[in-house]
């Protein structure tokens, strides 16, 4: 598999090629077409398999590089549906041992989903837009995503 260019500047997965044109996948909706081989270049310097993952929206490929297990992900979809929490009510409320907690919460402020605010008067962490549209996105809404995707 190769990453190509069409005229329009759209870019595929090639998938296969014959003598006048190619089959090409479209790494946004999974859907293969055929394109003539004098409309495709090749991008060059460009992983196919990267090519293949562009085709999530940025705000969940970064969530699945952050949650490496289930509870992780319960971690981060919590905080998005609770809003801003103090580290006391952090530290209260999950049953993770105190450094997997804060191990977890520097990879999630690593990857931009969290940032630490005031909340109350003390240190606490909020979700970030692209951790907020990554959870609607994995819950179905791509609708209300869509806003945030654009802007991350």
């Amino acid at each position: 598999m190769r990453t190509v260019r069409d005229a329009d500047g759209d870019t595929y997965l090639l998938v296969k090629r014959s003598g006048e044109s190619s089959r090409v996948r479209d790494p946004e909706t999974g859907e293969e077409r055929y394109v003539e081989n004098a409309d495709l270049e090749a991008v060059e310097g460009e992983s196919s398999l990267a090519t293949a993952a562009a085709g999530v929206p940025e705000p969940v490929r970064r969530t699945i590089r952050a949650t490496p297990d289930d509870r992780a992900l319960g971690l981060l979809i919590d905080l998005v549906d609770r809003g801003p929490l103090s580290v006391v009510e952090v530290m209260d409320a999950y049953d993770m041992c105190e450094s997997d907690l804060h191990g977890r919460l520097a990879e999630f402020r690593v990857a931009e989903l969290i940032e630490e605010v005031d909340v109350g008067g003390r240190r606490g962490y909020a979700t970030t837009p692209t951790a907020e549209a990554a959870v609607r996105l994995l819950r179905g809404d791509v609708e209300s995503a869509e806003t945030v995707d654009d802007e991350s």
